[in-house]
């Protein structure tokens, strides 16, 4: 019994300290945006120039909305009584922009492990749901919307089988109102096909063989299990057929074996990728490829088989020394020019989340590197909504889509553009953010100064 008094007492002391903690973190991790109500009124704007992305382009037009959709659009177009009338005359509208590749709502503070949502142990975990665990909350969601990003595709990670993502709208009380669309897709990491040497470790190529051989294995055998599973379950009431316990782990995968949702699995390098197709087609799954860093160099075998890339994070470095600094650029060029669906996300890791606001420019980069603008524009509007299974109800702006548009003052690619205002399915969405907060207390400073005059 004495021993056990330290033990309790060590207990409750670790339980004080992480209240404490917790206290510590929320204001630091919780956003002080309002989230914005469901539209009331009929709005238009009225004056400015339509991208729809899906057709031409509408100068000097109106579009309307109503109850979070879009109603009507273009040159000549009758309100209703009640309608707001906003006038947008100078400046431009374009659908909302879905980055399809992320860690948003799920990862705060890299430092802060409490605050860290996207990874579960073990290397199977396919019940795995991003959309519960997404935080409404988040400072990071106002700093991405500011910059036309309105949706995003929370992705969680870890493992061979990480579970499945949801696509979330970047605004809202509550990941339940949050959620476009779950589940979006199954995701799998397609294991390491590199073998290296190392010269202090004579059994290292033996072992990481080893490593591959097994890992491959597992997804094979959960498949296998899951497909027996959905088996035996459909067969239940039929005589002298038993009752089988539910496995929350196999119910996940029968989606993905139904074919329907997608399995998005990641992979870069042309063996990974060549080995992932392979798997696809053994096991009569719809693949999506995430990352393809050499989707280039098998654009055949992805156009057969109709397989989309979602490109991650065209700012980075090549792989390989012997490789032009360019090869990330001009990869989705290559992908377009070969017909092969693609579309453009972030970097969809914890390092990158912050940087997501930086999507646009992404796009904007392969556009300086070949891709035309207007396929640019549609890699991170269109595609990703038609990649994602919800083209719809968003991603261009057509009568009976989702009123989630953004008002800006020229190309959303361009650095110097702004995001003036900005719609989710109707609602009017404050554009402020900690950024912004940070700007006017340090104006205010050098006003106070003299350094800025009044």
């Amino acid at each position: 019994m004495k021993k056990t008094i330290p033990a309790q007492k060590n207990k409750i002391r670790k339980h004080i300290w992480l209240f404490f903690l917790a206290g510590m973190i929320s204001p630091i991790v919780a956003s002080d945006q309002i989230p914005a109500p469901k539209q009331q009124n009929p709005i238009a704007l009225i004056g400015g120039v339509i991208h729809t992305v899906s057709g031409a382009d509408i100068p000097d037009a109106t579009i309307l909305f109503e109850n979070g959709i879009i109603t009507a659009l273009g040159s000549n177009v009758a309100l209703p009584e009640s309608t707001c009338k906003i006038n947008i005359q100078g400046l431009h509208v374009y659908p909302g922009l879905i980055s399809a590749n992320t860690l948003l709502g799920l990862t705060e503070i890299n430092a802060v492990r409490a605050t860290l949502d996207f990874d579960e142990t073990g290397m199977l975990n396919p019940n795995v749901r991003a959309e519960v665990a997404f935080n409404p909350d988040s400072e990071i969601l106002p700093v991405t919307r500011a910059n036309g990003i309105t949706m995003a595709l929370s992705v969680p990670t870890g493992g061979l089988i990480s579970g499945t993502s949801a696509l979330m709208m970047l605004d809202g009380w509550t990941w339940e109102e949050m959620t476009l669309k779950a589940p979006v897709g199954l995701h799998v990491s397609w294991p390491d096909m590199k073998i290296t040497k190392d010269k202090e470790d004579p059994k290292s190529e033996e072992k990481q063989k080893k490593k591959l051989a097994v890992q491959l294995q597992q997804l094979r055998e959960i498949f296998s299990e899951a497909r027996a599973y959905h088996k035996s379950k459909k067969s239940e009431g039929q005589e002298d057929i038993p009752y089988h316990d539910t496995d929350p782990r196999l119910e996940a995968l029968i989606p993905a074996i139904e074919r329907e949702i997608p399995v998005f699995i990641k992979a870069d390098e042309i063996r990974q990728i060549q080995a992932a197709v392979d798997w696809a087609i053994e096991e009569n799954i719809k693949m999506v490829l995430v990352g393809g860093y050499d989707a280039w160099r098998m654009t055949d075998l992805l156009k057969e088989e109709n397989i989309p890339v979602i490109i991650t994070e065209t700012h980075r470095l090549p792989e390989r020394r012997w490789e032009a600094y360019d090869a990330p650029y001009t990869l989705p060029d290559k992908l377009f020019e070969a017909g092969v669906k693609f579309c453009i996300s972030g970097s969809g890791s914890k390092m990158g989340t912050a940087n997501e606001r930086n999507l646009p420019y992404q796009a904007a980069t392969t556009a300086s590197y070949g891709l035309p603008k207007s396929e640019a524009l549609k890699s991170v509007t269109l595609y990703v909504a038609e990649i994602l299974g919800v083209s719809d109800r968003v991603g261009s702006l057509e009568v009976g889509k989702d009123a989630t548009m953004i008002v800006t003052t020229g190309d959303p690619l361009e650095v110097m553009s702004s995001v003036e205002m900005e719609f989710i399915q109707g609602r009017q969405i404050d554009l402020s953010s900690r950024h912004t907060e940070l700007y006017q207390k340090y104006l205010t400073k050098y006003k106070q100064l003299g350094i800025i005059k009044e």
